[in-house]
């Protein structure tokens, strides 16, 4: 098929991969897999399956498989797992190092590095000779700048020498193991994959921008005997970092083009270069020994926004004329804004193959499993974790709404979501946290492109309880995460009255209802039961039915208080209920009648809220009430799970677009009396823990009988992160107008009352 011409967009594949990084800082090494629990679950591979992919880049890496060298390697796991791919009709594409460095004796910086890894290649060919595709190392480029350039990584080197020598040995090893495994099977190909950003600056920095979009096609320059005297590299090469010409030579002998590029983009893969450094903060600020700039996302600071996938992939096409593929699609973002990622990638390349002409093969669902730390850049294990296709926080995968929209892209080539209807983040105007920048004139397709679109006619989430503060900050995070809503009041939609909820559901036609209100009151419901019953139980049970007719969603909320603590132990959602008080009963009677009349429901029990825009929460209360040096009395024999209400609403927001249903628990990780969490807070927040009163409950002469402990765990998966990380978010997060606490507005010492 010649250059140009159109190429049936039914062709394009769908890839699947793993993060599987094991990289090495100092003497440990970092293993995805590990963390992500693949190594022990050979059944992950029938679930990818089930997604409907053609490939999968699988990892067979040197690292895991001979760390102590081939007369000592272990088969055992790819033999498995390879045998299983092949059961499963999908093709491997087999990594040998991913972002590695190999095993203890080397480095990439050794000179028998690309003999070494070629050896092990060799070992891999001759066991697997039916294995067509490889990758054996990926994103070199990538690679040797965090290990050799910014010192991220082993061997941690800070200089050009270091970078150029990491980049030069991996390519060279990818050649020496392509030609090795080639000598097993001659029509192995070689599925090259690199980060291709691109980087934009004012007219100060030009050169370095020109110099940094050179070098980032470095190694598909190196690996396809580009790199001659005549190429702009050629003396940053020899005369700057010190790679002997005999060495540059060899690749033009020894040339080894991909058979496909593959392309790996990520929204921060595109940088922007100003020498106006007062206007960013202290941390962007660095430099080239010659000039000091900033260098930060251009996502958040070019008015056009960014040239994106379609431009980049265009732009390999025209330079190599080699098929391509899109080989990482991932974003660690809220759902929603994964699902607009990759469906963007994926129309980008669907458009590029069917009105450019573009041989562009497939696109990559990454990270299916997710991935740890990477907002660290793998240089810690702090326990961040990004879901992926699939997330791994219950112990076993399971599926989110990328996964539906996968299966639905590989059968029919689209994907229908209400999230769709708006467009992600990065084409929106709050995206810009620096003062913008114009790099370049205004085209009606830049101004397109940078500015922020919505569609009007999107089908809205409604969200009941506008006075309250779940309602309220529901509402909130569906403005920030660009999702159509509709915030009601009673007198627009009473829960309880089936007409009311009929006349409103048919007004906005939503596709789903987040249950926001209720009757909250703990203690007055000892006294108002009839009314408690009615918004909690009934009100949840109207809805049910209504979504049940309307084919809508429905999210709505329940309570540690159905719990009686009697059993010591954080409770999880198969827990029995045996509720202490009128309030614990609707919420029961809620859970079981909601259950009846849709079972899809799904149903969040959660506990002690605090957040940063509501000033009756216990936290602020406390904090306001110590700040005027008054004492703050708090019970001490109860033990709770506060919840941070924004981590709270994003996460139910998640499991909503995922389709999960069923009982919930979300709260943070941790556990504390009431008294314990006011000191905790001060502390924080610099004032004196001393006087805080820590009193029994019966102390307080509450109406309403409390478990002593109703503690939430989760079966299904602890989404929420620990109550440490939740507490420094709050200081960070609150409103202006009551972060002092310095103005005096009721408080007092009493349990938190549950919402919702």
């Amino acid at each position: 098929m010649s250059r140009g011409e159109p190429l049936p967009a039914s062709a394009l594949e769908l890839w699947a991969g793993v993060e599987c990084t094991v990289n090495r800082v100092g003497d440990e090494f970092y293993d995805q897999l590990e963390r992500n629990g693949h190594a022990e679950r050979i059944e992950d591979l029938e679930l990818f399956a089930g997604l409907g992919i053609s490939a999968m880049r699988y990892p067979i890496l040197w690292e895991r498989t001979a760390p102590e060298g081939l007369e000592r390697a272990d088969w055992t796991w790819p033999d498995a797992r390879l045998a299983r791919l092949r059961e499963l009709n999908i093709r491997p594409i087999v990594g040998l190092l991913h972002h590695g460095s190999g095993p203890r004796h080397t480095s990439l910086v050794a000179p028998d590095f690309p003999v070494q890894l070629a050896t092990y290649a060799r070992a891999v060919a001759e066991r697997y000779p039916w294995i067509d595709a490889y990758t054996p190392v990926n994103e070199p480029l990538t690679t040797a700048r965090f290990s050799g350039l910014y010192g991220h990584w082993y061997p941690h080197g800070r200089d050009a020498a270091t970078f150029a020598r990491a980049l030069v040995g991996q390519c060279r090893a990818t050649a020496l193991a392509m030609r090795a495994v080639r000598e097993i099977n001659p029509r192995a190909t070689l599925v090259q994959t690199e980060d291709l950003g691109k980087t934009f600056s004012t007219r100060a920095l030009r050169y370095q921008a020109e110099f940094e979009n050179v070098r980032r096609w470095a190694s598909l320059d190196l690996l396809c005997g580009r790199v001659t005297r005549e190429h702009p590299l050629w003396n940053y090469f020899t005369r700057r970092c010190g790679i002997a010409e005999s060495e540059l030579y060899w690749f033009g002998e020894n040339s080894c083009p991909p058979d496909i590029i593959g392309i790996n983009h990520y929204l921060t893969s595109e940088r922007f270069l100003d020498e106006r450094v007062e206007r960013y903060p202290d941390r962007a600020v660095g430099g080239n020994g010659r000039q000091r700039y900033v260098d930060v996302e251009a996502v958040r600071v070019c008015a056009e926004g960014t040239a994106g996938p379609r431009v980049l992939l265009r732009e390999a096409w025209e330079r190599y004329e080699i098929p391509l593929a899109v080989t990482e699609v991932h974003l660690g973002c809220t759902r929603e804004e994964q699902l607009r990622w990759f469906k963007e990638v994926w129309d980008a390349a669907a458009t590029l193959r069917r009105e450019d002409g573009v041989d562009l093969r497939a696109v990559t669902a990454w990270s299916l499993l997710g991935a740890f730390d990477w907002c660290s850049l793998l240089t810690r294990c702090a326990g961040r974790y990004e879901p992926g296709v699939f997330d791994v926080r219950g112990g076993r995968p399971r599926p989110t709404a990328l996964a539906h929209m996968l299966r639905d892209l590989a059968a029919t080539g689209d994907h229908e979501h209400p999230a769709l209807d708006s467009r992600g983040w990065w084409r929106r105007l709050d995206r810009l946290q620096y003062p913008p920048v114009r790099r370049q004139p205004a085209t009606k397709e830049t101004a397109k492109r940078g500015l922020d679109m919505r569609h009007g006619s999107a089908r809205p989430l409604i969200i009941n309880g506008a006075t309250g503060t779940l309602g309220r900050a529901f509402a909130r995070l569906c403005e920030r995460r660009g999702l159509s809503y509709r915030l009601l009041t009673r007198a627009e939609m009473d829960i309880a009255d089936a007409r009311s909820v009929e006349r409103a559901l048919g007004e906005f036609e939503p596709w789903a209802v987040v249950n926001a209100a209720g009757y909250v009151r703990v203690d007055d419901a000892e006294r108002e039961a009839e009314r408690c019953m009615r918004e909690n139980a009934d009100g949840a049970a109207t809805l049910a039915a209504a979504c049940a007719r309307r084919g809508a969603a429905l999210l709505t909320f329940s309570s540690d208080l159905v719990f009686d603590g009697r059993k010591g132990s954080p409770y999880v959602e198969s827990d029995a209920v045996s509720p202490l008080n009128v309030y614990g009963r609707s919420k029961a009677e809620a859970e079981r009648r909601v259950a009846e009349l849709l079972p899809s429901a799904l149903v969040i029990r959660t506990s002690a809220f605090f957040g940063p825009w509501d000033e009756h929460n216990f936290i602020t209360n406390a904090l306001r009430t110590l700040a005027e040096g008054r004492k703050f009395v708090a019970a001490d024999d109860v033990q709770v799970s506060p919840t941070y209400v924004p981590d709270l609403v994003d996460a139910s927001l998640d499991l909503l677009m995922d389709g999960e249903r069923g009982v919930w628990h979300l709260a943070n990780e941790g556990a504390l009396d009431w008294a314990e969490l006011a000191r905790t807070a001060a502390r924080r927040a610099g004032l004196d823990a001393n006087l805080v009163e820590a009193r029994p409950t019966h102390f307080m002469q509450l109406a309403a009988p409390r478990p002593s402990y109703s503690v939430l765990a989760s079966e299904r998966g602890q989404l929420l992160p620990p109550l440490e990380d939740a507490l420094t978010r709050y200081f960070n997060e609150r409103e202006p107008r009551f972060a002092s606490l310095g103005v005096a507005a009721g408080g007092g010492g009493h349990l938190q009352e549950r919402a919702g």
